[in-house]
């Protein structure tokens, strides 16, 4: 069909684009007169194809079509017009000339909303059902017979653009072109409006965008999200007009505590939280608003309203200067009626369109190779100064609002100053718990206190979930592509490494951890995790799977590979930091976000970590830090209806492979089987070096064994060996605590043990050696006794004899075997248990899994 395409915008434009593509001859493209030089996106995609493009600023004058245009029009024999967005009045002499008449795309399901702000009343009101009409056009205002329209559900928080973007353009796209081909097919119906729920309501105008505070909350929060961004709802507050944008209902776990804003009108002052603005309506209901602009024009996030200017000015190294630069040159382009780019440049004053917005985007994005920019991104820093301040802050990682206030516990120790985080860390900030509950954590070398760390409560866990869950559903983390995200774990890791010192020493100072030791693999296989899996990030990926065909048609199957939401990651006391990061590093690589609750004995890596988290610019709320008890925090994580999967590691109701981290660890070699002929030689050579080992203070170098975790876990090593003693197991060394300050317990072997006895039965998780014998060459026997237990994290073997390793190896019954090593793991082999040892696995690409979900899609064409 030949078409003429009336309108304007990206709109249009794609409009125009598609047509083209179905086959259709566009004779000719009407659009608007260029606006500050620029000319309109539909235009200029037509002139590049060589379409006659008319720019005409109206049609008609006192009343009558304009017989130049209208002859104009004429000459190009269209046999169908085509409205795909269109701001001006169009005379009927030009609507009913072609041999088809006229289609127009209209935002609503008419006769719902009919006028040019449809959009906002569909969402002012509340509808629930939104979508668009495509019509024949008729001389009443949105009156004409409907040809074709498709719905959508309107979500609780979209506004006009979110609504546009993510159904009315993309979709309205596609049912214009297919309400053309149903019309080229002689298909295309002509259904008449109904007059029953038909509705008109005038244009939005900032002069009528005030806000009604005598009203419920939902109804204030849809005014505000109606209004947002054009033409913007608006109060009068502190002397000033506040325009509100962003707006929300989602308020579970908010408090309203902070400062005070008083509103005139308003049921009660709105309250400044770190969450942002807090409003009430007449039902004492709650809505928070994220963004205000004020009445200068400057846009600011609402938790800032009270703090006043922006924060200091970044000093912009070289390469900094080059990009500041080269995005001074995309402004110029973009606003040509400015003569000089300055910082005091402002976009939108300087003439700059929506239009525009999108289009700087797109170019800096390329620009900055793919950097992550928002839309928002221009209107919070409209200036070029702020603009780039912004850039550079996002280019750094450290683009989040505001700094985070920190209350370090600052130690002199190990040659250097310690400075320990010790609040929870909740939505990108450290606070206090719920009435400001502590507890105690205690360095195990000597029994002192080390700092009074925060105690979260139950109304903790439910605010660090909802910040966990709206920087999931609404933040920057779950928009950001898989590539970015990994660049963010792999400077997270880099930053790990660069305070790996101070993280070794934390952890000796609260786990009573080597610090030797900690260096090597609490904190270097700590930051081996986090790269690993930051590598895996953009390498997630489904399948397709052929199926039986719906025949005369075809199908194409996918699979994809999702987030799963908010976890919960509760974490042991043996390696602190290291199970945080085994687990976390995989949560986060698979685009979730995290609640971790570290052991309240050792809660001070966690919060450090926390703290880099922070430098890393992984965005707030990703990653939340709740010490605590477990019976309280452990279990509100798991009842917790919005937390979608619990990463758990805790217990159920040779010889560096026993003493190794002080017993304390989940794969210890706690029990071992020695064949009769090596079994008393065996005892000697282990009892000679564990006499060598020197036990003492875990921040000297030449320190092998430290003190156990905590007064709790060393009484309860001391009774494990009297009940060795009291079933007569022969008690060949230690069994006793060291006589020094501190939680220091001596190596300790057993032999003579029997596998009715407690010891053999239930694991001490410390330094004590449990030594069987078994008869020579009886694997079978052995093998028996070793998988008689509801236990099967780890095993290993020790022999010459390549048969008998890969015999023992295939019949033991646990998920990790080692032959002639032990305790050699790798961040990219799974680990993981049999039988009551575990489910899932941490490390490896199995690990991955466990935080992903797999979603089946079908087509069928």
């Amino acid at each position: 069909m030949k078409i003429a395409v009336i309108g304007q915008s990206l709109f249009g434009q794609e409009v125009y684009c598609h047509l083209r593509k179905e086959g259709h001859e566009v004779v000719g493209v009407f659009t608007v007169p260029d606006k500050d030089g620029k000319a309109d996106p539909l235009g200029l995609e037509a002139e590049k194809d060589g379409v006659p493009v008319f720019k005409y600023s109206r049609w008609r004058a006192k009343g009558q079509a304009l017989p130049d245009v209208v002859a104009k029009y004429q000459a190009l024999g269209a046999e169908l017009n085509v409205l795909p967005f269109c701001s001006q009045f169009i005379p009927m002499e030009i609507i009913s000339a072609p041999r088809h008449g006229s289609i127009i795309y209209h935002p609503s399901l008419l006769p719902r909303h009919r006028g040019a702000s449809a959009i906002n009343w569909t969402l002012i009101h509340g509808d629930k059902k939104g979508g668009f009409s495509i019509f024949w056009a008729d001389d009443g205002l949105d009156t004409g017979d409907l040809l074709l329209q498709k719905e959508c559900e309107v979500l609780p928080d979209d506004t006009v653009s979110t609504l546009y973007n993510r159904f009315l353009f993309p979709e309205g796209i596609k049912g214009m072109v297919q309400a053309v081909r149903l019309i080229a097919e002689g298909k295309a119906p002509r259904l008449p409006q109904p007059e029953e729920g038909a509705t008109y309501e005038g244009i939005q105008k900032k002069e009528t965008a005030k806000i009604n505070w005598d009203q419920p909350a939902e109804a204030i929060h849809n005014w505000i999200r109606g209004n947002d961004k054009v033409p913007g709802a608006w109060t009068e507050a502190c002397e000033q007009k506040l325009t509100f944008f962003n707006s929300t209902l989602n308020t579970s776990g908010l408090v309203p505590e902070g400062d005070a804003l008083p509103i005139p009108g308003a049921h009660r002052p709105g309250v400044v939280t770190k969450a942002g603005l807090i409003l009430f309506g007449n039902d004492d209901k709650m809505l928070l608003v994220k963004n205000i602009q004020l009445e200068d024009g400057k846009m600011i996030l609402a938790s800032n309203f009270f703090k006043g200017a922006a924060s200091s000015v970044l000093e912009l190294t070289e390469a900094e200067l080059v990009t500041a630069e080269a995005v001074r040159s995309v402004w110029q382009r973009i606003l040509p009626k400015v003569l000089e780019v300055e910082d005091s440049t402002d976009f939108f004053k300087s003439g700059a369109a929506s239009v525009d917005v999108v289009r700087l985007v797109e170019e800096v994005k390329e620009l900055c190779d793919g950097l992550e920019l928002e839309n928002e991104d221009v209107y919070m820093a409209s200036t070029f100064g702020d603009f780039i301040q912004l850039l550079v802050r996002k280019l750094r990682g450290d683009d989040e609002e505001g700094e985070c206030s920190i209350d370090y516990v600052e130690m002199a120790v190990n040659k250097r100053t310690v400075r320990m985080p010790h609040q929870l860390f909740i939505g990108g900030e450290f606070v206090d718990a719920e009435g400001a509950k502590t507890s105690e954590t205690i360095n195990p070398t000597d029994g002192s206190v080390i700092c009074q760390v925060s105690l979260a409560q139950v109304t903790d866990v439910d605010k660090a979930v909802a910040a966990a869950k709206d920087a999931f559903e609404n933040g920057r983390w779950g928009k950001i592509s898989a590539r970015d995200r990994g660049r963010l774990m792999y400077r997270l890791a880099d930053l790990m490494e660069q305070h790996q010192e101070e993280l070794a020493t934390i952890e000796a100072l609260d786990a009573g951890a080597v610090y030797t030791l900690a260096l090597k693999t609490h904190v270097g296989m700590s930051i081996q995790t986090f790269r690993y899996f930051a590598g895996w990030c953009d390498k997630i990926q489904g399948s397709t799977i052929p199926i039986n065909q719906a025949r005369p048609n075809r199908n194409l199957t996918l699979t994809r590979k999702e987030p799963v939401g908010v976890c919960g990651i509760i974490i042991p006391w043996n390696y602190p930091l290291m199970m945080l990061s085994w687990k976390t590093a995989a949560c986060l690589a698979a685009g979730n976000t995290v609640v971790i609750k570290p052991a309240q004995v050792t809660p001070l890596t966690a919060l450090k970590f926390a703290e880099l988290t922070l430098k890393a610019g992984i965005p707030k709320g990703v990653v939340n830090v709740l010490p605590g008890s477990g019976s309280l925090v452990g279990q509100r994580l798991s009842d917790h209806p919005d937390v979608r999967k619990i990463g758990f590691t805790g217990s159920t109701e040779g010889m560096s492979s026993v003493f190794f981290n002080k017993g304390e660890n989940c794969i210890a070699a706690g029990r071992l089987f020695v064949e009769d002929s090596i079994h008393d030689e065996f005892v000697r050579r282990v009892v000679e070096e564990v006499r060598k080992m020197k036990v003492g203070n875990p921040l000297d170098r030449d320190t092998d064994h430290g003190p156990q975790n905590h007064h709790a876990h060393l009484v309860k090593l001391m009774e494990y060996c009297q009940h060795g003693v009291k079933e007569g197991a022969t008690l060949v060394c230690g069994g006793n605590q060291v006589p020094r300050p501190g939680f220091f317990f001596e190596p300790t072997v057993f032999t003579d043990v029997e596998d009715h006895m407690f010891i053999a039965k239930e694991e001490s998780f410390g330094p004590v050696m449990i030594i069987s014998r078994f008869a020579d060459g009886d694997l079978d026997a052995v093998l028996s006794r070793a998988n008689a237990t509801e236990f099967g994290l780890a095993s290993g073997v020790f022999t010459r004899d390549i048969n008998k390793a890969l015999y023992v190896s295939d019949k033991l019954q646990a998920g990790t075997v080692f032959v002639n090593t032990y305790n050699k793991t790798d961040v990219a082999a799974p680990f993981g248990g049999f039988k009551q040892s575990g489910f899932g696995k941490d490390l490896g690409e199995a690990a991955l899994n466990e935080y992903l979900r797999v979603k089946t899609v079908t087509f069928e064409y």
